[in-house]
Parts: structure tokens; sequence; C-alpha cells
């Protein structure tokens, strides 16, 4: 039909031209946030890039669905502003029958979201923690700028030094803060160097002082000396716990249901579920008079698009904490949804009004029941 066919190359435009939009934003800001975690030291500064890359592809989901929403808001707004759809009322077409180009229309992306959500969301958050997970694992010198004071691996010691040589062997003017036991040791010297001594690296320090001092009592030691070694290889690192629920597989998930599993599986598979029930939502809020403005109906889908998403997040953190059951709130939210969004789409495409219900209710006057 040709009515068909011109209406999904408008959605395919509009939807393109969003996406580009949305992309960019988004690449813009994860390309800030994750210099910052550069900057901080939770990143690697050569790996930017690659960090950048698998945030946008764990945010495609969402974007995708909201490049949905807006094209299909504004192409049929604009269908209402220029009276395009007076032409398709008078042809005895309802609002409901829209529904079927729609989802001709948004059946790959849809499928792409659900992908993207069960697949591809929680391999990008695997990749991720594994590249920062390595990052900080590296050895404690090597966490060291010149000039800057760096916290080690374990979290439980400050470093300080100059570096000298192209190789990091070595340093000057060297300052050690130390808090392990109950005891908190500051070290400082003129120089080190590392030394390998089996499977341990030991930073060396020369001619320096080391003052000591205990948390259960008045206690200080002062101490001055010609040498003294300190561990600081990256052994002194303990294995990483088990990956994150975000970081394991959908089907790991479903296997292991513990609550926090069962919250991100729900959020998950609520972000395709959510595609889905937003395509019907679009048809239901894109309704606008042509004689008045369209930025309240714009305003009025973006509140519903962010309510709906920030509901998912809320549903993630009652089911992760045991206040909501699985399936019960899947069926809850997503179904509510759209047994409402059918509800709104009944009336709007059968012109009812509440008038209309009270008049069929009313009984009229001089009727005997049968």
């Amino acid at each position: 039909m040709l009515f068909h066919s011109s209406l999904r190359k408008e959605l395919a435009r509009s939807f393109g031209a969003t996406l580009v939009v949305l992309v960019t934003i988004v690449m813009t800001m994860t390309l800030i946030r994750t210099l910052g975690q550069a900057t901080r030291g939770a990143v690697n500064p050569q790996e930017v890039m690659m960090v950048m890359g698998y945030a946008v592809l764990g945010y495609l989901p969402t974007i995708l669905t909201l490049c949905l929403f807006i094209a299909i808001v504004g192409t049929l707004s604009r269908m209402y502003r220029d009276s395009e759809m007076v032409i398709w009322f008078s042809a005895g077409r309802g609002l409901a029958a829209f529904l079927g180009p729609l989802f001709r229309f948004a059946w790959p992306v849809l499928l792409v979201v659900a992908l993207l959500a069960l697949v591809v969301w929680p391999w990008s958050n695997q990749q991720t923690q594994e590249l920062k997970d390595r990052y900080g694992k590296r050895g404690d010198l090597e966490r060291v700028a010149p000039g800057q004071f760096q916290e080690s691996a374990s979290g439980n010691r400050v470093f300080f030094l100059d570096k000298d040589t192209p190789d990091n062997k070595s340093g000057k003017n060297i300052f050690i803060s130390t808090n392990e036991r109950g005891k908190e040791t500051v070290t400082s010297a003129r120089s080190g160097r590392i030394v390998s001594i089996g499977d341990g690296q030991f930073l060396v320090l020369a001619n320096g002082q080391r003052l000591e001092s205990s948390s259960v009592g008045p206690q200080l030691k002062i101490s001055e000396f010609e040498e003294y070694g300190t561990r600081v290889g990256s052994n002194e690192l303990a294995s990483s716990d088990e990956a994150p629920a975000k970081a394991r597989s959908t089907f790991a998930l479903a296997m292991e249901p513990t609550p926090l599993n069962l919250g991100e599986l729900a959020w998950r598979i609520g972000l395709a579920l959510a595609a889905f029930n937003f395509v019907v939502i679009a048809v239901t809020v894109s309704s606008v008079n042509p004689r008045a403005g369209r930025s309240g109906n714009l305003v009025f889908a973006l509140f519903a698009f962010v309510v709906y998403y920030n509901l998912l997040n809320l549903g993630q953190s009652w089911i992760g904490s045991g206040q909501a059951r699985f399936g019960g709130f899947l069926l809850a939210l997503h179904g509510g949804v759209m047994l409402a969004g059918m509800l709104w789409l009944a009336k709007q495409h059968n012109n009812w009004t509440v008038r209309q219900l009270w008049r069929r209710r009313k009984p009229v006057p001089g009727d005997t029941p049968a």
C-alpha cells in the first residue's frame, strides 16, 4: 500500500536522524566520563577508546528504543498537524490500524534491542571489567606518576616518588605511607631501586627514615636506615571476586536465580518488553490538536519514557533486595503498561468519552426491564 510505504520511509528518515544525534551525544558524554576515570587511575589511558566503545554498546538498547519512540511520535504528530490524519480517518480506518505498518517497520529494531539487552550488554560489561581488573593488577610502581601521590592496588599504601630512569627501575625523593595490621607507617628516603627476588618485586630504599605508630596506643617509633626493602610486586593483589551480575551472561543468571541475579535478569527482559510497549504508547501520545502547539505532547511523551525506564531501574532494585518477586513485577509493570496502552488506544480509536460511557450506563426514562 502506497500510504504504508510512505509512512515507513518517513519513519526510517526520522529514526536514522535521531539515532545519529543521540549516539553522538552519548559518545561525547561517555568519552568525558571515561577520561575522568583514566585521570583517577581507574582506566588505562591507552584503552580509553575501547572502554568508551563497550560503554556505548551497553547503552544501545536504550538509545534504539528512544529513537524508535521519537520517530513514531514525531511522524504521527506531523500527520496530525498537516491534516493527513483526516484523510486516513475519512477512508474508514481508525488509529489502531497504524499498529500494523508500525510493527512491520519496528520489528527489526525490537529484535536488535532484545539481542543487545540479553547478549551484548553482559558481554560489553564483562570486557570493560576485564580491562579495569587487568589495569588494577599492575605493579604499584607502575601506578606512580612523577610528582603525584598514588594509591597501591590493595588500597592500604600511598606512594610518592620522582622517577629518574626510562625503565622505572629507580627513583629519588621517595615517600611511602602504609596502614596494615593496626599500624600506620610513614617511610621516606632519598633514593630507591627495584630488585626482583623470587616471584616478587621489592623496592630497596637508601638513606631514609621510618616512623611507625600504633592505633591502639600512643606508641611512636622512629628509626633511620641506610638500606630498607619493602614489597611492591603486583602479586599482593588478591584474586578478584566472581563477576558482578551485570557482567554475567543471561543464561548464567537464569541458572543461578539469586535475588541480585533475578533483578538484573528482570532489567534485561524489561528492556525488550519496554521497547515493544513503547510502540503502542507512541501511537496513543501522538494525537495532537492541529490548532494547538505540539510541544506539550512531546514533553508528555518524553516524560512517559523517563518514568517507564525509572520504574525498570526501581524494579531491579526491589527484586535484588527481595521486596518484589520476579514474575509478579514483570507482569505488573509491563503487562499493566500494555493493558493501559491498549485501553487508551481503544478509547481514541472508538472516540470514547466519559459522557458517552455514562449515557450508556444510565437507564432511559420510561424503559422497563424485560
